[in-house]
């Protein structure tokens, strides 16, 4: 009897024109239920022709294999025939139309990764991708081609009444494919497939050529039409409700092999075509070991000839690396020449033996090329700073054996896997080195990664929404109810499951559970394709060979059609080359410094410089990479760390779990507590540590020195603990146990060190990783140690457009009483620039001014500084320049060295365009004065207006430069604030952080947003600013209608906060909030005016409030200044009210000599 698992002997019907979410936005079913949808049906065979392309080859052939199931791999590729007039109005066939294409053989598998790869390289970036007919010229054998549906060819023709064309484009492809060439018929119940159906069988006949009967499914079942026909809408822009649109029919279905033998039973041969075509399909791309590309490039060169040459170079390039490094750095404390002889052969001989010289030696080659050409590479990333060879290559830059790192955490000789670099370059010339590897390789031996962004659980249900004409305001209500967490995605299903209103939503709107039922269906499902950030492979063969090649619109690099996931398993071989900022910030500082001769060269830094240790210790680490956060910065107050080592454990330990032996580590390091290391064996090895077990190479060292392991089965070891397989533990306790005990350690002592070395083994860290990073974080407090001015303007210079850490930089600046001074169109650069103790403000940095608008005012300023604005005008192009860039750069005071009042250059922007303007046609049309000069400059005549007050002033330059920066609108309240005891937001950030819970905080309001909470009631986000920094405080629905008049943007408030401390942030809430003059009135005695002569008097009147009301309790007198000896003092009658706002105001009078606040 024949196992129900079996397909039977006939089966009937195969599957040969099948689409899955590769074919992006169309298809809706995953290759993995695609296999259970066959293995359900006891399908024998499958095959996969996604739209255009192939990205699912690999992944469907090896899991339908895996299920029993024949894989038959294909494409539904678009082929432009050359027969229609592009130009033709009554062109009634569109462009290139799709035939299916079956890999039969290996030979046709490699034809079809070719063709496709063409596709996409060759087609214009604004059309299709698509081949030429000619294209399958010599690219047949081995393929079976099927007419492609009602969308293909022929069956365009035929619907278009062209049945000589529709015969023509028969006998082409009849030519091509010979007998592997079949009509294939469809029936989805669709008018143009029945209209179709007779003329194609007729033809069929008249060209004795064979049917095949297909039905071509993109989802799963019936009842998943409606969530498909969503799919399309979205993928279009349309809505269901449209009827104008692309749409299929509830008969796209993954269909059963009865349901096609009842549907095609009057045409039993076009059955029995889908049985013939399986049998004929001999082929299924493979899983391969990875194919390590040669460094040695000549193409005459064998590839055991090539290894043995590559094994030769490595081994000279090594020794010589190594002499050149132990000239320059010395040897490891207590190591000699000869250990590290030893410890490089040791290695060599593994690289050897697993044939990766050629891979050590390309990466030696591109990192070495980024360096002679001054691209800053990182030290070392990941385990690969465990490798002495890598050292020495100039791979890495940490000794490996100085700081106790392992090969065999990289590099295991007891198990074969790929040796795996991630490179950091720095983020601006990262593709530099890519376009090296490209040249030195062969273009079409390098790629990038394709990567898939899915429909997810928000996005996929605002997309629903939409195209159910949902109210927008009742989506954004939705999708704010489902947790939004990149780290740990949830799920639509469990976002509801966990959200009782968004369950309550569903039950009681018919509408938004018919959506989340769509979404649900949808989500997790391919979007659109796109590029890996990072990884690059690169082939020891043109990569057509491979894999399928892609094109992505925004870059001229070919990119592998098969995911991170599959393109390793295709033979290929992945390298990261990943950006990083801060080695960029650490260069830019470096060519700062240039500027005062000073030459600095990061790879020599003395690792033990005091300086940098005590201001580290000291928690001064704004912009130190890695430990700029609260947490970090306590962690080195309390560690006090004087060393390396102690920053390589800081970066290992600061993560959940391990965070917890933070204290001890510090308690033991400063003699607090007395290190415990278990027994006598292990001290050497956690000694650097204090005995406190950190990272994964101490565990595998545990292992070696105690129960007499390998490294190599010791990383074995290591990843069997992790993995936590009980069977294996077990296994590796006896063995553990057994090797202890032939070292004289009890059996009890031995199982207790494994259990504690197996809790570890989860929370060690790899410590090559963690000093390569704490070599990066070292640097960065070097730099800011002994040259603050340049690191932290390099470090503004690469957050240009994060106006938080700008302020913060700029706060940082003046604490180290370094000089910020505001942009200045004479003085300041696009990027920042400093001199002296001083750094200069961006242009670039400026909101509403481009880059190249800087780069046009800097070019035309090389030729001397501007005199004017109408010298500015003459000289710079109004093409760089627009109403906007002058507005900002005036309201940020940019042009204050040309006209002091940023009012009058602001109201003046049309005018400076205009005279730009004017000077710009007069230079082109050749209107030189009879001495072949210019003709004269022209004017600018600027709007008469009067100056902004202050509070006016500082609003337009918050407002073009995201913060503060000449001043702050609480300047002029500093004494008031005195006599308020109100703290500044750092003071009460600090007090929280010791355990306060309320305070008194002044500051302006600039910003404040209104929206609702999951109740439905309103809440405030008010954005706050004082002179140390921008904070956000929230109110509920009571203070926010209490207080709402109160806190407009631009007030200065008085405000009664309470906070809590979440994490390393603190939550403001305001309790109460009042106008700051209000609070400044009460205290207030008045203010006293000194005046030259009367002439401001009329302007003074304008700005002060009249007598009287209930603020008004100040005296106001007016000093009138006759002469050097004699002053005449005024007093006004009645009480007005006063306070630092109406004192600037006044103050910024013409003729007003001061103000002095009573």
């Amino acid at each position: 009897m024949r196992s129900p698992d079996l397909p039977p002997p006939n089966p009937g019907f195969v599957h040969l024109h099948v689409h899955s979410a590769y074919s992006l936005l169309r298809g809706a079913m995953k290759v993995q239920k695609l296999a259970e949808l066959a293995k359900a049906d006891h399908q024998p065979a499958l095959a996969l022709t996604d739209t255009d392309n192939l990205f699912g080859a690999l992944e469907f052939s090896d899991k339908l294999a895996g299920y029993g199931i024949q894989p038959i791999v294909g494409c539904a590729l678009a082929v432009d025939f050359g027969d229609q007039d592009p130009n033709a109005r009554s062109g009634v066939i569109p462009g290139p139309a799709r035939i299916v294409l079956l890999a039969a053989r290996e030979a046709g598998y490699r034809s079809l990764m070719r063709l496709n790869s063409r596709a996409f390289l060759e087609t214009p970036t604004h059309q299709a991708p698509h081949i030429k007919l000619d294209w399958l010229r010599g690219e047949t054998d081995g393929l079976i081609a099927l007419s492609g549906g009602p969308d293909g060819p022929i069956s365009l023709a035929v619907a278009a009444d062209q049945a000589v064309l529709a015969a023509a484009r028969c006998d082409q492809l009849v030519e091509l494919f010979g007998d592997r060439f079949y009509i294939e018929l469809q029936r989805h119940g669709a008018e143009r497939e029945r209209r179709a159906e007779p003329v194609l069988i007729d033809l069929a006949y008249a060209k004795g050529l064979p049917r095949v009967a297909t039905n071509e499914p993109y989802f799963a079942s019936a009842d998943d039409y409606e969530a498909h026909d969503a799919l399309l809408c979205i993928a279009a822009g349309k809505l269901v409700a449209e009827t104008d649109r692309d749409q299929l029919t509830p008969d796209h279905r993954f269909k059963t092999r009865a349901e096609m033998a009842v549907l095609f039973a009057d045409l039993p041969e076009a059955l029995a075509s889908t049985v013939e075509i399986a049998e004929r399909c001999a082929y299924r791309p493979r899983t391969r070991k990875p194919l390590l590309p040669h460094f040695t490039v000549d193409p005459n060169t064998s590839g055991e000839e090539a290894e043995r040459e590559e094994a030769a170079e490595l081994r000279k390039q090594a020794a010589d690396g190594l002499a050149r490094r132990l000239k320059l750095h010395g040897l490891a404390q207590g190591a000699t020449e000869e250990d590290y002889q030893t410890r490089l052969n040791f290695e060599l001989d593994v690289i050897t033996r697993m044939k990766y010289s050629g891979y050590f030696l390309i990466v030696s080659d591109f990192i070495k090329w980024a360096k002679a050409h001054d691209i800053p590479v990182g030290p070392g990333r990941g385990s690969g700073a465990g490798s002495l060879v890598a050292y020495a290559l100039t791979i890495t830059d940490l000794d490996p054996i100085r700081f106790g790192l392992l090969f065999e955490r990289f590099l295991n000789p007891e198990r074969v896997s790929m040796p795996d670099f991630d490179i950091d370059f720095c983020q601006d010339r990262r593709g530099e080195v890519i376009e090296y590897v490209q040249q030195r390789y062969g273009r079409d031996h390098v790629a990038q990664i394709i990567t898939f962004g899915t429909l997810q659980a928000r996005g996929v249900l605002r997309d629903v929404g939409r195209v159910l004409q949902m109210p927008y305001g009742q989506v954004d209500k939705l999708t704010k109810l489902v947790p939004q967490n990149p780290a740990a995605p949830v799920s639509l299903k469990q976002a509801i499951e966990s959200e009782p209103k968004l369950q309550a939503f569903r039950d009681e709107d018919p509408v938004i559970a018919r959506a989340f039922s769509i979404a649900q269906k949808l989500e997790g499902l391919n979007r659109h394709a796109s590029t890996h950030a990072a990884g690059i492979v690169i082939g020891d063969r043109p990569l057509h060979e491979l894999v399928p090649l892609y094109r992505d619109p925004k870059s001229d690099m070919p990119v592998t059609q098969f995911n991170m996931k599959w393109v390793e398993p295709a033979g290929l071989v992945k390298f990261d080359f990943l950006g990083l900022k801060t080695l960029t910030v650490l260069n830019v500082a470096v060519q700062l410094l240039k500027q005062r001769n000073i030459d600095l060269d990061l790879s020599t830094l003395p690792l033990d410089d005091k300086a940098t240790y005590e201001m580290l210790s000291r928690g001064d680490v704004v912009g130190v990479f890695q430990v700029e956060s609260q947490g970090m910065r306590r962690a080195l107050v309390d560690m006090r760390p004087d060393r390396l080592e102690d920053l390589i454990a800081l970066v290992a330990l600061y993560r959940p779990g391990p965070m917890a032996n933070i204290p001890t580590y510090c308690a033991r390091k400063h003699g607090d507590e007395e290190p415990e290391y278990m027994h006598p064996m292990l001290e050497p090895i956690l000694k650097e540590t204090f005995g406190v077990i950190i990272y994964q190479e101490q565990v595998m060292q545990i292992a070696q020195v105690m129960a007499g392991y390998s490294l190599g089965d010791a990383d074995l070891l290591r990843r069997a603990m992790g993995k936590k397989i009980r069977a294996e533990m077990d296994k590796q306790r006896e063995i553990f146990v057994t090797g202890a005990m032939k070292n004289n350690v009890p059996k009890g002592q031995a199982e207790t060190i494994f259990e504690l070395l197996a809790k570890f083994a989860d929370y060690g860290f790899n410590k090559s990783h963690a000093a390569a990073y704490a070599l990066v974080s070292y640097q960065t407090a070097y730099m800011k140690a002994h040259y603050p001015v340049e690191f932290i303007a390099a470090s503004m210079t690469l957050d240009m457009s994060n106006t938080d850490k700008l302020s913060e930089f700029r706060s940082e600046a003046q604490r180290l009483g370094i000089k910020v001074e505001p942009p200045s169109i004479n003085r300041s650069g696009a990027t920042f620039e400093v001199s002296e103790n001083t750094i200069y403000y961006a242009l670039a940095a400026l909101k509403g001014v481009g880059a190249h608008a800087i780069e046009q005012i800097v070019e035309a300023r090389q030729k001397g500084l501007f005199t004017s604005l109408a010298d500015f005008a003459t000289r710079v192009s109004p093409r760089a320049i627009n109403k906007r860039v002058i507005e900002s750069l005036a309201a940020a005071g940019a042009f204050d060295s040309l006209e002091s009042s940023r009012a009058r250059t602001f109201a003046g922007a049309d005018a400076i365009l205009a005279a730009s303007q004017r000077s710009f046609e007069a230079a082109t049309s050749g209107q030189n004065d009879m001495f072949g000069g210019m003709a004269d400059v022209p004017s600018v005549m600027l709007p008469a207006i009067d100056n902004w007050l202050p509070a006016e002033k500082l609003r337009r330059e918050y407002d073009a430069i995201g913060f503060f920066l000449s001043g702050h609108p609480l300047d002029d309240y500093a004494t008031i604030l005195k006599r308020l005891r109100v703290q500044s937001w750092a003071e009460f950030s600090r007090a929280v952080k010791s355990g306060a819970t309320a305070g008194k905080v002044a500051a302006t309001v600039v910003s404040r947003m209104e929206r609702r909470t999951k109740t439905g009631n309103k809440m405030g986000i008010i954005g706050l600013s004082d002179p140390t920094g921008h904070f956000e405080a929230v109110l509920f629905s009571e203070g926010l209608a209490q207080f709402r008049d109160v806190l407009e943007p631009g007030a200065a408030v008085l405000l009664k906060l309470g906070a809590e401390l979440q994490g390393e942030d603190v939550r403001a809430r305001v309790l109460h909030a009042e106008a700051l003059d209000d609070a400044a009135a009460k205290t207030q005695k008045g203010l006293r005016i000194f005046l030259r002569d009367t002439k401001p008097l009329d302007s003074i009147s304008k700005r002060l409030p009249p007598p009287g009301g209930g603020t008004a309790n100040g005296n106001i007198s007016l000093v009138l200044q006759l002469d050097a000896q004699t002053e005449v003092e005024f007093e006004l009658s009645g009480r007005f009210p006063v306070s630092p706002q109406i004192a600037g105001a006044i103050k910024a009078v013409s003729g007003v000599v001061d103000v002095q606040v009573l």
